[in-house]
């Protein structure tokens, strides 16, 4: 089953690492991520770039509402993404448990299903 681990980290924080810093913690994902193709779980991977250059689109009545980051009211975001194959949700938390990531944000792991309750 498919299993998606989301990287939600403080917005301020990537500016408190110095470069050599960023690339170290960056260098160990590319290897938890590796480590993951290795053992064929990993369906995709991917980091974001930080929201201050995000755009939210709402459309309401037919009209498109947007709103340029950063977003002040916003204490977290998403900063990744793994999608990951485990045949249970025990797998996929022991999996989060071992992501370096866990070490510097929270790692939320969501299971993927149906916009709608089964």
């Amino acid at each position: 089953m498919p299993y998606m681990l989301l990287m939600v980290e403080p917005t301020g924080q990537r500016r408190t690492r110095t470069e050599a810093e960023g690339r170290e913690v960056y260098g160990r994902m590319l290897k938890f991520a590796e480590e993951l193709r290795a053992r064929g779980q990993l369906l995709a991977v991917e980091s974001l770039a930080s929201q201050e250059r995000a755009v939210r689109v709402q459309v309401r009545e037919g009209r498109a509402q947007l709103t340029d980051g950063p977003f002040a009211e916003a204490k977290e975001m998403v900063g990744g993404f793994f999608l990951i194959d485990c045949k249970t949700r025990a797998e996929a938390v022991a999996i989060a448990q071992s992501c370096p990531a866990a070490e510097w944000c929270t790692v939320e792991v969501r299971g993927v299903g149906p916009c709608y309750e089964d």
